[in-house]
């Protein structure tokens, strides 16, 4: 039995899941790690206290299969993407906390980009549009901030990463600095059509060459885990952003399958082949997981809150206890009562992008409840994942090619019965649920298994996936338009704050 052990690095926690050849999870272990917010928009982790969660739940995963490190074949990453981490080359410490995705201190300097007419030269070679949520305007802040950091990169003493590159460096102990294309195409500065650094782009935003890790395709040989690490070398050969990790997970290989991810986050994306599109409707165009050096692309879009609504609503109003909880409080009334929460808690992303947008909670009454709440807080994750759609079959007729069909979930919050049900009924398509909804692990797991031969080709991956539930719209299209157009007009309001 050939086992293969998938590093799941994420926004709110770090998990570690062993899983055979046939894509059964043997064990899992998660452990949460501390979200710090320094200031109102910023959001930061501590970057060795993402380590140590990881190595940790690697540990305690093998533990649970009963498992040595040379029963596994090979380790498989994938992490949050665009967060950003800057360390010293010889102490391999931090320089300053990792700057997450989420946050937009570097709007201003967004902002500078753009006036220097940038937008389209970026958009051109990297395929994405120019905001804080990426890597390079972070790194820069890094940079400008942090005493001496500038004068160190200079001297080639500081290196620049994303979380995988962190976490290959930590696990090579600092033998290997790289990362996969993937996450490279989430920097705003990476060619996404030569799959090399945009040295112009790296001049523009006066970031030093000597910082950027090498880059490789997402199934490849990364080098091995110390052997004190995990009591054996394993190799390292598969490297992916959660969301094209999950778009791998989900054996969307081809043009026109698609999925979308209920995480932190919601992230919508579209293989599109071989094929670079320029969205004209907010989406983002991004480097799918290549197995090999290829170029291979898809279309995304991204709600930058989407399950981090029901933390909201567990953490911040204490309207439930577990996060699990709030199916049944929504369950026990039959709709919203007309209430529509906007959770633009950090602006609003695709196809809206408004880094200015602040949530709202409208349409209360005397009779409004926290049910009434909790339901809408479900509703505000299919409503913006609805958008999402909505914009990608308007890209996707424009290119020729046909509506979406069906669309594939996974992430935590896609065990959710009701939310999935509604999304079917906004969607008007069927929302089909795997019978393994860890498929960013599972993407991970695939693309190392393809590097050390596990598997021996993609259609090996995609007899291996299995559906779980199909959920069927069952609302009037004509109601599920009015809901929409109430939604669009939330959004307008809360951008008009």
């Amino acid at each position: 039995m050939s086992y293969l052990l998938a590093l799941d690095q994420g926004t709110s926690s770090s998990r570690s899941i062993v899983f055979d050849g046939e894509a059964r999870i043997v064990a899992m272990a998660q452990k949460e790690f501390t979200q710090i917010y320094p200031e109102p928009g910023w959001v930061e982790h501590n970057p060795l206290e993402i380590w140590q969660t990881q190595i940790d739940t690697a540990r305690q995963a093998l533990a649970q299969a009963g498992l040595k490190a040379s029963d596994i074949r090979a380790i498989g990453i994938t992490n949050q993407r665009e967060t950003t981490v800057v360390w010293n080359r010889k102490t391999g410490q931090p320089v300053y906390n990792a700057i997450v995705w989420q946050d937009h201190r570097t709007e201003p300097a967004c902002r500078q980009l753009r006036e220097r007419g940038l937008e389209h030269t970026i958009q051109a070679s990297t395929g994405l549009r120019i905001d804080a949520y990426f890597s390079a305007t972070k790194l820069g802040w890094i940079l400008d901030k942090v005493p001496s950091a500038r004068a160190l990169a200079r001297k080639g003493e500081l290196a620049f990463g994303t979380i995988d590159s962190w976490l290959i460096w930590q696990l090579t102990r600092g033998q290997v600095h790289a990362t996969d294309v993937s996450n490279a195409s989430r920097t705003m500065l990476f060619d996404v059509h030569r799959n090399e650094w945009d040295a112009g782009l790296m001049h523009a935003m006066n970031i030093e060459p000597s910082l950027m890790p090498r880059v490789l395709p997402s199934a490849a040989e990364y080098g091995s885990a110390h052997p004190d690490l995990l009591g054996h070398a394993v190799p390292i050969c598969g490297v992916a952003g959660d969301q094209q990790s999950a778009l791998f997970g989900q054996a969307c290989f081809t043009e026109g399958m698609a999925k979308n991810t209920y995480g932190t986050g919601c992230f919508m994306l579209m293989h599109t082949g071989g094929k670079f599109h320029i969205s004209d409707n907010g989406l983002i165009t991004t480097s799918a997981a290549q197995a090999s050096g290829q170029p291979e692309y898809a279309l995304e879009g991204s709600v930058f809150v989407g399950g981090a609504v029901v933390q909201w609503l567990r953490d911040g109003l204490r309207a439930f206890e577990h996060s699990s909880d709030i199916e049944a409080l929504a369950r026990s009334v039959p709709d919203a009562g007309g209430v529509i929460i906007v959770p633009a808690f950090t602006g609003l992303g695709a196809p809206y992008w408004r880094p200015d947008a602040r949530g709202t909670l409208t349409g209360l009454t005397r009779g409004t409840t926290v049910a009434h709440i909790a339901r809408a807080a479900l509703d505000s994750i299919a409503y913006q994942s609805a958008a999402l759609l909505q914009a990608m079959s308007r890209d996707a007729v424009a290119a020729g090619a046909a509506a979406l069909t069906e669309l594939r979930v996974d992430g935590g919050a896609c065990v959710n019965d009701l939310l999935m049900q509604f999304q079917a009924d906004l969607l008007g398509i069927p929302v089909v649920r795997p019978a393994v909804v860890e498929t960013t692990a599972l993407g991970a797991a695939y693309l190392a298994g393809l590097a050390c031969g596990v598997y021996r080709s993609q259609d090996d991956l995609a007899r291996l996936w299995r559906m779980e539930h199909r959920f069927t719209p069952q609302m009037d299209r004509a109601r599920a338009a009015e809901l929409m157009q109430g939604w669009e007009l939330a959004v307008r309001k809360t951008c008009a704050i």
